[in-house]
């Protein structure tokens, strides 16, 4: 655990980008409200950005930029001795940079992974710069309404994957002893984000990264929720009248396949999400 002083300040994050420390070589997921963040900041629509700057099925910005001296490539956002375009869209993965963010018991942890600080390299005037504690930096960072819609989308990711436990489990699916199901939860746990896109398809993906919510985008809470309304919703018109088995089973692959896809936008482990959602389903009668 990091200590609660870090040599940091508001600005950190605009020095360092100018630098492009940050910019280059990382991964930087993205949850659907960052993409609308992000797409309202380059003034062009979700969708656009989604099919211009991201790739995984949209949950990861590309880094396919000038490589620096050590040969990372930048984000594509990222312009020379400039630093992040969209600085003020940015996600909450450069916000906390370098800090990472896990949820223990429902207590919020920032920890720092590694031995030297990442910054000193391409930006040592870091050193010069006053201490902060961590409660400050994240002030400065702004990073309330962005940790705000990670979290909804945490509890969207179970409340997805729970659609697919009902349709499993509460109706005659499970009892009728079949075992691919599970076995399929279980191995898209291990599938690329690319996979899971093609088992999940355009229509269900558009409503998963790219929503139709305009009004609520102000506030995540609020965008969150209708988010989750609009999947229930569709969810309902899809599968409400499912009869046989085999439409049974597929509904209920293609709604955690959702859910895994989603875990890996908010950085969750999708291998050990499936491997426990698994276990749980075969808890309550369902067979593998």
């Amino acid at each position: 655990m990091i200590s609660t002083k870090l040599n940091l300040q508001e600005k950190l994050s605009l020095t360092c980008s100018r630098a492009g420390t940050c910019c280059h070589g990382n991964q930087v997921l993205l949850n659907p409200w960052e993409l609308y963040c992000l797409a309202r900041e380059k003034k062009i629509s979700p969708k656009e950005f989604r099919n211009l700057y991201c790739d995984f099925a949209g949950i990861r910005l590309k880094f396919d930029g000038k490589e620096d001296l050590r040969g990372k490539k930048s984000c594509s956002q990222y312009i020379e001795n400039f630093g992040c375009s969209l600085h003020l869209g940015r996600p909450l993965a450069c916000r906390l940079f370098p800090l990472g963010r896990q949820i223990q018991s429902e207590k919020v942890n920032y920890i720092f992974q590694g031995t030297t600080f990442p910054c000193l390299d391409g930006c040592p005037e870091v050193v010069e710069l006053p201490q902060l504690t961590v409660e400050e930096y994240l002030k400065g960072q702004e990073t309330e309404n962005f940790e705000t819609a990670q979290d909804a989308y945490l509890e969207i990711m179970q409340n997805i994957a729970d659609i697919a436990f009902e349709l499993l489990l509460d109706t005659e699916l499970a009892n009728s002893g079949e075992k691919e199901t599970l076995k399929l939860w279980r191995k898209m746990g291990t599938e690329t984000p690319d996979e899971l896109a093609e088992r999940i398809g355009t229509e269900w993906l558009d409503l998963l990264m790219i929503p139709e919510i305009i009004s609520e985008f102000e506030n995540p809470q609020n965008f969150t929720e209708k988010h989750y309304n609009l999947i229930q919703e569709k969810a309902q018109e899809k599968f409400g009248d499912l009869q046989s088995m085999t439409e049974l089973q597929e509904a209920s692959v293609l709604m955690m396949a959702i859910a895994l896809l989603l875990a890996k936008a908010i950085g969750a482990d999708p291998q050990n999400l499936a491997d426990h959602w698994v276990e749980t389903a075969k808890s309550f009668g369902a067979k593998e």
